[in-house]
């Protein structure tokens, strides 16, 4: 009987990297549609959906200031308090940890952040501009004395000059975050990019145990490629949002990406199942995902607020001013 050889290839395609860990997004970096204003019903639907599909971390959040986000203003996922996370995970016993973003200069994280033992949070995930880098290695060294896991997402990343972001990753290098992500906060990088910001990251933290993850927005439809080329090169954690729920363009979606991963832990039905029943119905109230304006400021390397701002204006679908109005400010 002649023995059949596997085929190297496609054994590599069907096999899958343990050390991969994926993070949802979509209550977090969704919040930023409607001011954390979620209902509880779409919280909890996405946390069950989170555990039945075997995903890593949920971002229930932010952890930032009362003070400058008023609950006048915002809702309960804008602060992360204990009575409203435990409202819908209880003592979370389950697989699944809990994330929270603290944004560097808009958090009062040494008050605002509890103690590991007194919260049901996992992991604290530091968000800095490059300027803010000496601030996020307090709050990084803050959370880990206070027993979390901990990441620092350097955003914007497309305009770091090479020389500040050799110097963060160094300084970064010298705390005990746990990984620090590559961030397309504009929606503007192309694959090659991502490519060679994956490889410095790689190349700063060898030898510290410190993984690398990845952050992508959807201005120009690279949000998915963009996160399988940090896949390839070697980035573990990894960020998407269901239906891609995101600030304006959106993030990486989920049920893409876990059909691309191949692990059997991560299931997509349950997924699916949450974005029919809850993330689709509020789609045309929110108004995110890959839109022109979103797609100008991708191209400009620029914050997509303008593009928000137009979306939200009477010249709503006038594509043809918004592109002169923005390219007149160049």
């Amino acid at each position: 009987m002649t023995e059949t050889k596997t085929d190297t290839a496609t054994e590599r395609w069907l096999s899958y990297r343990e050390e991969i860990k994926v993070l949802d997004a979509t209550i977090r970096d969704g919040g930023l549609m409607n001011d954390s204003h979620f209902d509880d019903k779409v919280v909890k639907g996405v946390y069950d959906a989170c555990v039945a599909g075997g995903i890593d971390y949920m971002e229930i959040g932010y952890i930032n200031s009362q003070s400058q986000f008023p609950t006048s203003e915002f809702g309960p996922w804008r602060h992360c308090r204990e009575e409203d996370m435990r409202r819908i995970v209880g003592d979370n016993d389950t697989p699944l940890k809990l994330s929270a973003m603290s944004d560097a200069e808009k958090s009062d994280y040494e008050t605002d952040i509890l103690p590991k033992d007194q919260s049901v949070l996992d992991m604290i995930r530091v968000a800095c501009y490059i300027h803010q880098i000496p601030l996020a290695m307090k709050m990084v060294q803050d959370a880990h004395d206070k027993g979390y896991e901990t990441c620092c997402n350097i955003m914007a990343g497309s305009t770091i000059p090479e020389r500040e972001l050799d110097e963060a990753l160094e300084m970064l290098g010298e705390t005990p975050v746990d990984a620090i992500y590559v961030v397309d906060s504009f929606g503007s990088l192309y694959s090659e990019q991502v490519e060679a910001l994956v490889e410095k990251h790689l190349v700063a933290l060898k030898g510290t145990g410190k993984e690398v993850g990845i952050h992508c927005h959807n201005n120009r439809q690279l949000a998915f490629a963009n996160t399988i080329q940090a896949i390839i090169k070697g980035a573990n954690y990894l960020d998407a949002s269901f239906a891609g729920l995101g600030r304006g363009a959106g993030n990486c979606q989920m049920e893409l990406l876990l059909g691309f991963l191949h692990n059997p832990k991560y299931h997509l039905r349950p997924v699916l199942d949450c974005i029919q029943q809850h993330i689709e119905p509020m789609r045309e109230k929110l108004g995110w995902g890959f839109d022109y304006p979103y797609m100008m400021t991708g191209l400009l390397n620029e914050h997509p607020r303008s593009g928000m701002a137009f979306n939200a204006s009477k010249d709503r679908g006038d594509i043809v001013k918004f592109y002169d109005d923005i390219s007149a400010e160049e």
